[in-house]
C-alpha cells in the first residue's frame, strides 16, 4: 500500500499541458485523462465490462451522497467496498456529496457543524459533517476521496463567497484531522485531495487555492465553477488556481465539461476531468464526434448508414450506423441510450488520449486550436 504518486512525463513547450501518469492502488491512470460518472455505483446504461473495453475507462466516479441513501454503508462494508460490489477493478474517485447536498436548497441547512438535509428518497432527515463525510467515504472504498467543501452559486455576492470560503477551509481542516485518525480501508491505500473555493473572485480564489496548496495533499482540486458563470471566467480562475496549486501533484478540475471545455482545461494545466454530459446528453440524442456535435433525432440521420464515428476506435461507435441509432433513440429502446452514451464516453476518453500524444510528441497547442473548431460544428 502506498500513497498516490504523480510523475510529469512531458510538458508542452507553448502551453500549461503536461502528460503524467497517477499510480494507485488499484493501477495507473494516464493524464490528462476524463473520469466516467457512476453517481450510484453505476455510469448509467454502460457495464463495466463496456466502460473496460469500449470506453477504455482508467477511472471512474462514485457519489457520498447517493451511496450513502442507497445501498447504504451496511451493504457496501459487507460487500468489502464499492469496488467489490459493482465489479469494477480499476480506480475509483468518490467525491464528498457536497454539492448534491447544496443543490437541495430548499431541504438543508448549513451550519459550522455541517450540513442538515432531507433525502430526496423518502424524506428523511441527515446530517453531513467533515468527520462523518470522511468516514462515509473510507467506507465506500474510494482511492481519492474528496474533502467536504460548499460550492457557493453563480452568481453570490462577496461576502457570502468569502464565508462560504473561509468555512470550506474550516471543515477541510476538520476533514484532514479525521482522515488522519482514521486508517485505510480493504487493504488498500484512500488518498484525500482538499477543493479550491472562492466563487468569481481573484483574491478568494487566490487565498483558497494558497491555502489548499499548503496542505501538501496528494492531488487537489478546483471546484465551485461550470455552476453558469461565462465560459471565459471559468478558463480565467483555472488558470489562476492552476498557477497556484504545485506542479508536482495532480490538479482536477470538478465537472467540466464540454469536449473544448476539456481542451481548453488541459492547456491550462488540468490533468483531471469528469462531468455527467457525455451520458446525460448521449441519452438525449446528442453525440459528440471527432468531426463535430451531432442531434441524432434530425432526420437528415435517417438514411445515413456511415458509423456515428469510426476515427475513435471504439467498437460501437464503428459498429452501429446513424440511422440505426436514430431509429432506436426515436422508438425509446433502451439499447439506443447504451450506444449513444458508451459512444460519448469512448469519445472523450479518445480525445483526453489524442491530447496526450499530443503533448508528448510537442504538437499539442495548434492541434488543441484547430480541435476546438471542430468539435463545436454542429453537423
Amino acid at each position: 500500500m502506498a500513497t498516490l504518486q504523480f510523475t510529469v512525463q512531458h510538458t508542452d513547450s507553448s502551453t500549461r499541458a503536461r502528460a503524467g501518469i497517477i499510480t494507485t492502488d488499484h493501477g495507473d491512470i494516464e493524464t490528462p485523462i476524463f473520469m466516467p460518472v457512476g453517481t450510484v455505483g453505476s455510469v448509467k446504461a454502460v457495464t463495466q465490462q463496456q466502460l473496460t473495453t469500449d470506453v477504455q475507462a482508467q477511472i471512474i466516479l462514485g457519489n457520498t451522497y447517493h451511496l450513502y441513501l442507497r445501498p447504504g454503508l451496511d451493504t457496501l462494508e459487507a460487500a468489502g467496498g464499492l469496488h467489490r460490489f459493482n465489479g469494477w477493478p480499476r480506480p475509483i474517485l468518490t467525491d464528498s456529496g457536497g454539492y448534491q447536498v447544496f443543490s437541495l436548497a430548499g431541504t438543508r441547512k448549513i451550519k459550522e457543524e455541517g450540513v442538515t438535509f432531507q433525502s430526496h428518497i423518502d424524506g428523511s432527515k441527515h446530517l453531513f459533517t467533515p468527520e462523518k463525510v470522511m468516514d462515509i467515504q473510507r467506507s465506500i472504498g474510494g482511492d481519492i476521496i474528496m474533502a467536504f467543501d460548499e460550492c457557493p452559486p453563480y452568481p453570490s455576492d462577496y461576502t457570502y463567497a468569502r464565508k462560504s470560503m473561509e468555512l470550506t477551509h474550516r471543515w477541510l481542516d476538520r476533514c484532514i484531522r479525521q482522515f488522519n485518525s482514521t486508517p485505510d480501508r480493504y487493504g488498500y491505500t484512500q488518498n484525500l485531495f482538499p477543493i479550491v473555493q472562492g466563487s468569481t473572485y481573484k483574491d478568494l480564489r487566490t487565498a483558497s487555492a494558497q491555502y489548499i496548496a499548503s496542505k501538501n495533499a496528494p492531488g487537489n482540486a478546483i471546484g465551485g465553477l461550470s455552476v453558469g458563470e461565462p465560459t471565459a471566467m471559468m478558463y480565467e480562475f483555472t488558470e489562476l488556481c492552476c498557477d497556484i496549486l504545485p506542479a508536482n501533484k495532480p490538479r482536477y478540475l470538478m465537472g467540466v465539461g464540454t469536449p473544448w471545455n476539456i481542451l481548453e482545461g488541459i492547456a491550462l494545466g488540468v490533468d483531471m476531468f469528469d462531468c455527467v454530459m457525455p451520458t446525460r446528453n448521449g441519452r438525449n440524442a446528442m453525440l459528440f464526434t471527432s468531426k463535430g456535435v451531432i442531434n441524432i433525432d434530425n432526420k437528415k440521420w435517417e438514411k445515413d448508414f456511415s458509423p456515428v464515428d469510426d476515427a475513435i476506435g471504439s467498437a460501437m461507435s464503428s459498429y452501429y450506423s446513424k440511422a440505426y441509432l436514430r431509429h432506436l433513440i426515436k422508438s425509446k429502446e433502451i439499447l439506443g441510450l447504451t450506444i449513444a452514451s458508451v459512444h460519448n464516453l469512448a469519445f472523450y476518453l479518445w480525445l483526453v488520449k489524442e491530447a496526450r500524444q499530443h503533448i508528448q510528441a510537442g504538437t499539442f497547442n495548434g492541434w488543441k486550436n484547430d480541435m476546438v473548431q471542430v468539435l463545436q460544428q454542429r453537423l
